[in-house]
């Protein structure tokens, strides 16, 4: 008699491979985490609940794609997901105690807690098997796609507004590495290096993305060696491995009676399924420019219409355009307006209702303003108009994608970074697709 060849044989390995699929892959074996968890033991923190392990990424374009997240072995809610004792972070007190700290407390003007903290990062990871921190460089990433990172002809790719943060990321950036130079070199007798061969652009640029996006909120009292900039951020190893969600809620805070960072969860975690915080309620361009990666179906995700877009299917006609312009700016009605899910804002709406009042309505903006419906005629032009810059957005969005679909053809060696701009995209072109039915339907009240 034949094992394993009938049909019940073959739908129980189908369950055991999905189930194993939705598990994700052990990986507490490999090398690195064994390193990690010896040395976060050395530090009074060994767990068993949670297991690094490598999910497939389909629900979203993640910081840590590719890379170890991790499940719980058994959950609940209200549970403490991870209390890591203080010990194990990475603070700017960790800094100061270090060999660095005489050197920052030297230094004038005082160096910002971010710059010690990438100070430490860059040294840190320099000193390779010398540095006590090894285990936890280990299992950092190589390189981030935050936008600072990419390409420029990548940069150039996407939405108008991001676009033009990610400019001013890259700026920002240099401009911390150009006014940090003077700090590096007063460094140079720890090293038998040039000091520029260490604390280079691209060093510094990595130390920069690693405390933005893993670094949690703690709050660090002032110190005189430091500038008086918020000491905030705080790397916890293994702690960072959790990827956000924005389905989940969670509260994470430095426990000062355990003296333990502590992150509990007030949704249910199902046992060996991904273990999942939430960064907060940021819309896709915040997530990406400030961790590296878009949430698919993010439920904050949106597209924003800016000003000149608000007055493209507007008549030029009209002599009042000008003032009607300047009560939205001077009433804060300008920024912020949005395709989402459920269809246009309401500031969308209100904004494109005060631009399509009739010169005889026009006394009546105040109302507008206030939600008032001033007559059919206003409600079903300013959805009208409404509906022509989603049609011109969808437009734009297929070109564009059509556009990194052919760049992703001839640039192999930017396939990540393309890839991870067309995944913004198309969640954009979702969301203007279900914006173009909603409108629809409100526009049948007027028809």
């Amino acid at each position: 008699m034949k094992n394993g060849g009938g049909r019940t044989s073959r739908i129980r390995r189908r369950k055991l491979f999905r189930s194993s699929e939705s598990r994700g892959v052990n990986e507490s074996y490999k090398p690195e985490f064994i390193e990690l968890k010896k040395w976060l033991k050395d530090r009074k923190f060994e767990d068993t609940n949670l297991i690094p392990a490598r999910f497939p990424d389909s629900l979203r374009s993640s910081p840590r794609q590719g890379c170890s997240k991790l499940y719980f072995l058994s959950g609940k809610e209200g549970q403490t997901i991870i209390s890591l004792p203080e010990r194990c972070l990475l603070t700017t007190d960790t800094v100061i105690r270090s060999y660095l700290g005489a050197y920052i407390a030297k230094w004038q003007p005082p160096p910002s807690p971010l710059l010690a903290l990438c100070t430490f990062l860059v040294s840190e990871k320099h000193a390779g098997d010398r540095s006590p921190w090894k285990p936890y460089l280990e299992v950092l990433p190589k390189a981030y796609t935050c936008p600072v990172c990419l390409e420029p002809e990548v940069v150039n790719l996407l939405p108008s507004p991001l676009k033009a943060k990610a400019w001013e990321q890259r700026s920002h950036v240099r401009e911390f590495f150009s006014s940090s130079r003077g700090f590096f070199s007063s460094l140079q007798p720890l090293f038998s290096e040039a000091i520029e061969s260490i604390f280079s652009y691209h060093a510094l640029r990595w130390a920069w993305c690693t405390v933005n996006t893993r670094a949690v909120y703690m709050k660090r009292p002032p110190r005189l060696c430091l500038s008086p900039e918020p000491d905030t951020c705080a790397l916890a190893p293994y702690l960072d491995l959790l990827n956000h969600s924005p389905d989940v809620q969670v509260k994470a805070a430095f426990n000062e009676e355990t003296r333990c960072y502590e992150i509990r969860t007030a949704t249910r975690c199902g046992r060996h399924k991904e273990v999942f915080i939430c960064y907060g309620p940021h819309d896709n361009h915040r997530l990406l420019l400030e961790y590296g990666f878009v949430s698919i179906r993010n439920p904050h995700a949106c597209v924003y219409v800016s000003k000149d877009m608000l007055v493209k299917y507007l008549p030029s006609t009209d002599k009042q355009m000008n003032k009607k312009i300047s009560i939205l700016e001077d009433h804060d009605f300008i920024e912020n307006l949005t395709f989402g899910w459920d269809g246009p804002s309401w500031r969308l709406l209100t904004a494109l209702k005060l631009l399509c009042l009739e010169a005889e309505e026009f006394t009546c903006w105040k109302k507008v303003l206030l939600g008032e419906i001033i007559s059919d005629t206003n409600e079903k032009t300013s959805l009208d108009v409404a509906q022509k810059i989603c049609r011109y957005f969808i437009e734009e969005t297929n070109a564009v994608l059509q556009k990194v679909s052919r760049m992703k053809d001839e640039e192999v060696a930017l396939m990540n970074q393309l890839t991870l701009v067309e995944t913004l995209w198309t969640e954009e072109l979702k969301i203007l697709q279900a914006s173009a039915k909603a409108l629809i339907t409100l526009q049948t009240a007027f028809t």
